[in-house]
Formats: C-alpha cells, sequence, structure tokens
C-alpha cells in the first residue's frame, strides 16, 4: 500500500512558461526510515509545440535535469486527455530517500530554447511513500 505525502500544482499563467518562472513546491517529510516515490506532472495544451520537454528539478540535495516526452513519433499526445489539457506524468525518482524528516523545498524550472514555452498550463509534483510490501 502507498500513501500520497504530497500532491500539488503550480498553475502557469496565461499558459505560457517563462523560463525564468520557477514552480516551488513546500513539503514535509515525517519519516525519514521510508523511501519515496516522486512523481513530476505536466499539464498542456494541443498547443504545446514540441514532441518532448526538458526540465530542471531542484530538491535542496540534488538538481536533476529530466528529459520526456509528451508525444510519440506521429505527433499523438501520450497523457491523458481530461478537462481540456492533458496530463502527463513522469516518474523523477522511485526510491527517494530523503535524509531528516522536516521541511523540504523542490523547485521546478523548464530547461527549453524557448523563452516563453506557450501551451503549458500547470506544472505538479506528486511525493508517495512507498508501502511494506
Amino acid at each position: 500500500r502507498s500513501d500520497i505525502v504530497y500532491s500539488q500544482f503550480s498553475p502557469i499563467p496565461s499558459s505560457k512558461w517563462h523560463i525564468d518562472s520557477v514552480a516551488q513546491f513546500d513539503f514535509s517529510i515525517a519519516d525519514a526510515n521510508s523511501d519515496y516515490r516522486v512523481l513530476v506532472y505536466l499539464r498542456h495544451t494541443e498547443r504545446y509545440p514540441y514532441q518532448n520537454m526538458w526540465l530542471f528539478v531542484d530538491d535542496g540535495l540534488q538538481r536533476d535535469t529530466l528529459e520526456f516526452y509528451l508525444a510519440d513519433d506521429r505527433g499523438q499526445w501520450l497523457g491523458d486527455k481530461k478537462h481540456g489539457f492533458i496530463e502527463m506524468p513522469v516518474l523523477l525518482e522511485e526510491n527517494k530517500h530523503f535524509p531528516d524528516t522536516g521541511a523540504y523545498r523542490m523547485t521546478i524550472q523548464h530547461a527549453m530554447r524557448d523563452t516563453l514555452l506557450r501551451g503549458v498550463t500547470d506544472v505538479g509534483l506528486e511525493i508517495i511513500r512507498n508501502g511494506k510490501e
């Protein structure tokens, strides 16, 4: 059984994500003995101009560059279509260990070449405590 520790979306104003705009997520870890699944979510419209996405993700412990695909080679969107947008979950880390309990901050910034990235409506973060199977 898995427990969601944190789940939050940060809206992108006017669906135009500026390269200097950093989505910030503040959360608490109560159990430093567990490992966690960390997922990044991207919500976008069909107006998003690219097949892929590059992100910088920083959790205060390490900074990662994440690339993932939003569409296949034929241009078909890979995420779930709902309510006028497409939601794509991306596994950032399967067994993330936080060294201590307490407050953490994770930031997410797009790493595309466009200064103003159109078609992105929200970026999200979900942290799930791995169950003890």
